[in-house]
């Protein structure tokens, strides 16, 4: 009997064959690919290996391997009774693991392969996603209700950087929406707090700390070096001096605010052409008393989790290039109808902010346009 004619082989045996020119053929889903696959391995559905195999011109017999060996071996069968000396490779991904044999290259450790597992899962996001956001950098501005979610859940996610940029300190009328902190932590500056939650969260992922208030002289500073912003603010000042620096930076800014029962969320991206800014929403602030502050006009307590969250999923699917983004739309938050609605949001020709006749801010004029 040849090498040939066994319909099963060791993992060992399937790593020699394959240094001696073998193919191995990974016929698992393109989902359980995503979460890793043997080092020199082809990914070739299983449904699609007869197009596969029709297509190749092998001077060996293919080698087959799957998670435990058992579709493997069911492939093979089916192969050889075509008159192709497939084999499958006993025992899977599982046995080629426990027999320490080499992974594709991929960076990923023990603990971020367990971590992300479900996320590793997802054949858009993979081992190649989770290095994108193992590598990007976030801001958030504002640790309090729309930051707290919104950073947690990029923690979560892996995402290697967070810059939070808050200069307030935590107080217990926080504790009913900023879940990022704890009333042990009252009085703590929160981006101190923020730090301890997110590194109970996520230790892999770098928390950078900023204790200022944000302005228009000192945004263009912050922000640089990221991939995007997220606008937690709770002041238009600082939103406007977040959407001059994007613009000047070519940041995207994802949008977010809630009032008593009710939120919503956008996406403004200078990087596309027909992208508006928040200006071409709000082209100038309301007059005082229009628009009323949380703590003036009150917030149920879980409404800027959902907005935060929708946040955060707004900028994992820019981070990963997933989906359509909120970029031209206005996504609006009804919580005592439990509704969503959409709005069309086009760029504004005339827009101060990114139209043809659009004026940089300073401090200077931004503390004009905010108290004109």
């Amino acid at each position: 009997m040849s090498q040939h004619d066994i319909l099963e082989i060791t993992v060992q045996t399937a790593a020699t064959r394959m240094a001696a020119g073998a193919v191995l053929l990974d016929i698992r889903s393109a989902a359980e690919r995503a979460s890793g696959m043997a080092q020199g391995a082809q990914g070739v559905d299983i449904d699609a290996l007869d197009a596969w195999l029709a297509r190749a011109s092998l001077a060996q017999p293919p080698l087959l391997i799957c998670a435990v060996g058992q579709r493997s071996l069911r492939a093979a069968q089916v192969l050889r009774a075509r008159g192709i000396a497939a084999q499958s490779v006993r025992g899977g991904l599982q046995a080629w693991i426990a027999g320490g044999l080499p992974m594709a290259a991929d960076d990923l450790d023990a603990d971020a392969r367990e971590r992300y597992a479900r996320q590793l899962r997802l054949p858009e996001v993979g081992v190649r996603g989770q290095a994108r956001l193992a590598m990007a950098r976030v801001a958030v501005v504002g640790a309090g209700g729309l930051g707290s979610p919104a950073a947690l859940y990029l923690a979560a996610a892996g995402v290697g950087t967070l810059s939070l940029i808050d200069d307030d300190v935590v107080e217990r009328s926080n504790l009913q929406r900023q879940v990022l902190h704890t009333d042990a932590r009252v009085g703590e500056a929160k981006v101190t707090s923020a730090t301890s939650a997110l590194h109970a969260l996520n230790p892999r992922t770098h928390i950078e700390t900023h204790a200022v208030r944000l302005h228009a002289d000192n945004a263009e500073q912050l922000l640089a070096g990221h991939d995007l912003v997220i606008d937690g603010a709770d002041n238009f000042a600082a939103r406007y001096a977040v959407s001059a620096a994007s613009l000047r930076l070519g940041l995207p800014m994802i949008y977010g605010a809630v009032e008593r029962y009710s939120g919503q969320v956008s996406v403004f991206d200078p990087r596309r052409a027909d992208s508006p800014c928040y200006r071409c929403l709000f082209p100038y602030p309301p007059a005082a008393g229009e628009a009323p502050s949380c703590a003036e006009a009150g917030v149920l307590g879980v409404l800027p989790g959902v907005i935060g969250l929708l946040q955060a999923t707004e900028a994992l699917k820019l981070l990963l290039d997933l989906g359509a983004p909120l970029s031209g739309r206005l996504l609006l938050f009804d919580a005592l109808a439990m509704r969503f609605r959409e709005l069309a949001l086009p760029r504004d020709p005339r827009c101060p902010g990114c139209g043809a006749q659009a004026q940089s801010l300073d401090a200077q004029a931004l503390q004009d346009l905010c108290q004109g």
